[in-house]
């Protein structure tokens, strides 16, 4: 194994200018990469926010009395696809409209709990089930109009699967480019050395020995480029995540947890190793058949 690490680092530094070329393709690979599978948590997280925030709204009119929402709240929450409903009342109404409007004294002065309507604020369990949600409410006795945010809901839905869609094609061409350019730069390598591996092999070296160092140098390359692709795109984060949090309010997008960064280097230097290895050995097959 010595001589072939030896062996691996010495085709590195005799053509260094190859190295750093399979490197930088990589690298420009596994950023696009691991920039896809973060937006991917992301748009997840991001539905799973809006799935568990009161997405449902229904307002009931001044003779409906207190007791009455409250047993319509109990069924509601009987359903198997709500998650959550809250009660608001006329003078929680009318605390929210003031927080809201707190700049505005003219508004303020307007408006009295007697005003606004009591409502009841509907959780799904699934993003999907909002508009049976909505539909069911519209049937309740008592209920004056149903909010239900479905363009915002759609939007969001088309975003995540814009974002997948295009995300994998990208990745998936950028993979196969990598994957092929740092094949023929081995390949150019073991080209180079073709006489001296029919020589090895006619003196009996295994094909390990001989594929060897070209299977570890394609891993190395994987590696080192999985590294510092995951190291420019944590800084980055890092970097950016003070100004981004101010900007998503109460979305829990960020910070990004560490452990989760941890996850995605392991996942990228095991794909890079993989990538590397497989390149490796496209290269050194017609020479091994």
């Amino acid at each position: 194994m010595n001589i072939v690490l030896s062996n691996s680092f010495k085709n590195m530094r005799r053509a260094p200018f190859q190295a750093l070329g399979s490197i930088f393709v990589l690298i420009l690979t596994f950023t696009a990469a691991q920039a896809f599978v973060l937006l991917s948590l992301a748009s997840q997280v991001l539905l799973h926010y809006f799935e568990t925030r009161p997405q449902v709204t229904a307002f009931f009119t001044d003779q409906v009395e207190e007791q009455q929402i409250l047993v319509i709240k109990e069924q509601i929450e009987a359903l198997p696809y709500v998650s959550q409903t809250t009660y608001v009342s006329k003078a929680e109404a009318l605390a929210l409209y003031r927080q809201q409007n707190q700049d505005d004294p003219l508004l303020l002065e307007m408006v009295t709990a007697d005003i606004l309507p009591a409502s009841l604020e509907v959780s799904a369990v699934s993003v999907n089930d909002l508009q049976t949600i909505s539909d069911y409410l519209g049937t309740v006795s008592g209920v004056e109009e149903v909010v239900y945010q479905k363009d915002v809901i759609e939007a969001l839905q088309k975003w995540t699967r814009g974002i997948r869609t295009g995300g994998l094609a990208l990745v998936g061409f950028l993979v196969m480019t990598s994957l092929l350019i740092t094949t023929i730069l081995i390949s150019m390598k073991v080209a180079q050395k073709r006489q001296e591996i029919r020589i090895v092999r006619l003196l009996g070296a295994t094909p390990w020995f001989v594929r060897g160092p070209f299977l570890v140098e394609g891993a190395i390359y994987g590696l080192v480029s999985a590294f510092i692709s995951w190291g420019i795109l944590y800084t980055g984060l890092l970097y950016a995540t003070p100004i981004l949090v101010g900007f998503l309010g109460e979305i829990p997008l960020l910070p990004v947890s560490p452990i989760a960064m941890l996850w995605l280097l392991g996942g990228s230097s095991l794909a890079g190793a993989t990538m590397g290895i497989v390149s490796g050995s496209l290269s050194t097959s017609r020479y091994l058949g």
